[in-house]
């Protein structure tokens, strides 16, 4: 029996959004990876491993920006995730200095 329909919209809940998205990346790998063996389509299972490790390493770079498990990181590397840090925040502010209007 076969699941009922959803609506597609965005999921405001962000743990859920995550989860979400974990286990619909990873069926469309797998169903991807099963497509490139019976396909025979080498070039299909190296892009999808590519994929995957980049994802993998944005994970941890999120974890990273986060403040998680930075003990492990060179000196250039907390320079460019400060950096980060601070170009996001500069844009964070200038937005709201631009929505900003007085009341007076």
């Amino acid at each position: 029996m076969g699941r009922g329909k959803i609506e597609i919209k965005r999921i405001e809940n962000s743990s859920n959004r995550q989860v979400t998205y974990s286990k619909r990346r990873n069926g469309i790998i797998k169903k991807a990876k099963e497509i490139s063996v019976l396909c025979d389509a080498k070039n299909l299972s190296n892009e999808l491993d590519r994929i995957k490790k980049e994802n993998e390493n944005m994970q941890i770079e999120l974890r990273h920006l986060k403040g998680e498990d930075i003990t492990s990181l060179q000196f250039r590397e907390l320079m460019r995730i400060e950096e980060a840090l601070e170009n996001g925040l500069t844009g964070i502010r200038n937005r709201q200095a631009s929505s900003f209007i007085p009341t007076s």
